[in-house]
């Protein structure tokens, strides 16, 4: 079992930055699940928005390519999305997800903290 803790959501002006923080705590080794960053806007459906996996290794979202970072930090179980030049399209709740697959798969979630971006 593992918990999953978000912070940094909050309201930015267009332009700006904002970071988002995952923090993982309970059973398992967090440094062996990958961790993803979802968001979902009203009246849409969730979509994937960067993952790291286990070794690093990292994937994003066309829409976000080349204004988000997301970096892990195992000693501290800690995963980051680091967030510029937000744009009005990227207000939505934003889910930390963190997996793990063996004979199936394990997904954790967040409970998903708001970002707003005013124009």
């Amino acid at each position: 079992q593992v918990q999953l803790v978000e912070s940094g959501g909050g309201l930015v002006q267009s332009g700006g930055s904002l970071r988002l923080s995952c923090e993982g705590s309970g059973r398992g080794a967090f440094s062996s699940f990958a961790v993803a960053w979802y968001r979902q806007a009203p009246g849409k459906t969730r979509e994937l928005v960067a993952g790291i996996a286990s070794g690093g290794s990292t994937n994003y979202a066309d829409s976000v390519k080349g204004r988000f970072t997301i970096s892990r930090d195992n000693a501290k179980k800690m995963v980051y999305l680091q967030m510029n030049s937000l744009k009005a399209e990227d207000p939505a709740v934003y889910y930390c997800n963190a997996a793990i697959t063996g004979i199936r798969r394990y997904d954790y979630w967040g409970q998903g903290p708001q970002v707003t971006v005013s124009s």
